[in-house]
């Protein structure tokens, strides 16, 4: 995919406008998948200052304040981009201020699912596989 560059299109809980790094999951749910004090995944996967993307994802009501507390620390990630927004991590976005895209199609997370590293570039919600 040297040289080739895909372009999705989302919507915007709140917009990003950034490029960086992706983490991919399946599912996230900030209770229990995220360590607010460090900001890393329960697979040792760091998510501060990257771009966090999963195809679904599944509240609990901590989730806001887990991600709110990412935030205060300086650990959340640099945009949430998910297929599928519940409402619960659209309340965290809000009360935390994190970019969140959502409504990305299949074929985005399929193809970003097979990369180890992703390269993304966000414009409002738009989004751009590198």
């Amino acid at each position: 995919m040297v040289g080739r560059v895909k372009l999705f299109k989302g919507k915007a809980v709140i917009e990003a406008y950034t490029t960086g790094t992706g983490v991919y999951l399946e599912s996230i749910s900030f209770y229990g998948d995220v360590d607010p004090a460090t900001g890393r995944l329960a697979d040792g996967r760091l998510i501060t200052g990257k771009i966090l993307i999963a195809r679904k994802s599944r509240g609990s009501t901590v989730g806001p304040y887990i991600m709110y507390s990412l935030k205060k620390r300086g650990r959340e990630p640099s945009a949430i981009l998910v297929g599928v927004a519940d409402p619960i991590i659209v309340a965290g976005s809000v009360i935390a201020g994190i970019p969140l895209i959502h409504g990305l199609p299949r074929e985005f997370f399929d193809e970003v699912s097979k990369l180890e590293q992703p390269r993304l570039r966000i414009s409002g919600s738009r989004v751009e596989l590198l």
